[in-house]
């Protein structure tokens, strides 16, 4: 059991090490000239490719393993438009939304806006009364400390550039093509864009909850999401980009990114995220995202060439200030209601089931 637990550490700061990739290879994609839509649709497709044969052939083994348990139910028109639905939100909105703004800031930039997502997840379960929030306790004041300290580092990224620090080196490969710095007008655009496709990617994952109990078929139900975000970004490549001389692939690093974000990006984080989560708890996945914003500065700065701003670094300590601050008011509201429980079921039970009481207790937290 200890060396499970040792291996979660490893797999955690793998995690993140995948998602700095995934910033600086996407971003260095873009700065050569590739079209952001079009390369959602290949990346999406890419996925498609990867997950929905092991979907299919996952499907098969529970049915044939499963002669007692209650089967996933079938996909009925209903669920295959909510699935289209929320693959158009989760996919192809967001997507497209968050690659369009990381062309217009940096790698650095897009990694800080990722640590902004627990925050926005807790904020929409609070409007969309999932969740609610006791401000006359620790955890709620937590809580909106987060979500205070998130906006005050989207301010600062977005208006604040500061003194620039140099890059560390310039990699001829990536940086040769190197576009030219975002105008301010471009930039706080960029960061807002960031914002927005952090918040919708949150509502999607709020939105997930009550599918996957409709549809608990996870592997199959993100499967057809990116079917239909691959169909529906084709589409919107369609129309944004006619040239088709501009779809073709090269042995580059157009191509290098679109196989690294379907392969890694979607195949390999959906199972080390699932696999730590499951063994730490989805906090413990939460809590090591800053790494991937440390990673990204000092590789985009070597590998891309990009000058990184005293506000980026800022605004990204502030929303990763706001990450820890949600995630300590969540842990004292667990804390808070496994120490409720416990004297209920001491008056229930009594001295004598003290034993299973602890039993129980540690089967509860294992969950939180």
């Amino acid at each position: 059991m200890a060396d499970r637990s040792k291996k979660a550490y490893v797999v955690a700061v793998a995690i993140q090490a995948i998602y700095t990739g995934l910033f600086v290879v996407s971003k260095a994609a873009f700065n050569s000239g590739i079209n952001t839509y079009v390369f959602i649709f290949y990346r999406l497709a890419a996925a498609t490719a990867l997950l929905l044969p092991i979907a299919l052939i996952d499907s098969t083994c529970c049915r044939s393993r499963s002669t007692t348990a209650t089967p996933a139910p079938a996909l009925s028109c209903r669920l295959l438009f909510k699935l289209f639905l929320y693959a158009l939100l989760g996919n192809t909105f967001t997507l497209n939304v968050y690659n369009v703004s990381l062309k217009q800031t940096s790698a650095t930039v897009g990694s800080a806006a990722i640590n902004s997502m627990p925050v926005a997840t807790f904020l929409l379960a609070v409007l969309l009364q999932m969740q609610a929030v006791k401000l006359r306790s620790r955890s709620g004041l937590g809580k909106l400390a987060g979500v205070t300290l998130c906006l005050a580092g989207v301010l600062v990224i977005a208006f604040y550039a500061g003194p620039s620090i140099r890059p560390l080196a310039h990699n001829p490969v990536f940086a040769r093509k190197m576009n030219s710095v975002s105008s301010g007008a471009a930039w706080i655009k960029g960061t807002f864009l960031l914002i927005l496709a952090c918040a919708t990617w949150s509502l999607w994952i709020v939105l997930q909850v009550p599918l996957l109990k409709e549809y608990p078929n996870k592997l199959m139900a993100t499967a057809m999401q990116c079917v239909f975000g691959a169909l529906q970004s084709f589409v919107v490549a369609v129309v944004v980009e006619r040239d088709f001389t501009k779809w073709k692939l090269g042995l580059d690093i157009g191509l290098l990114a679109i196989l690294y974000s379907a392969f890694l990006g979607t195949g390999a984080l959906m199972y080390l995220q699932a696999w730590c989560a499951e063994m730490r708890g989805p906090v413990f996945v939460a809590m090591w995202s800053p790494l991937a914003l440390i990673f990204t500065i000092l590789c985009s700065s070597f590998f891309l060439g990009e000058v990184v701003h005293l506000g980026s670094i800022l605004g990204g300590i502030l929303l990763v200030g706001g990450l820890y601050c949600v995630l300590w008011g969540k842990s004292k509201e667990k804390d808070s209601k496994i120490t409720s429980v416990a004297p209920e079921e001491s008056q229930v039970q009594g001295d004598g089931a003290a034993i299973q009481k602890k039993h129980e207790e540690g089967e509860l937290t294992s969950q939180v």
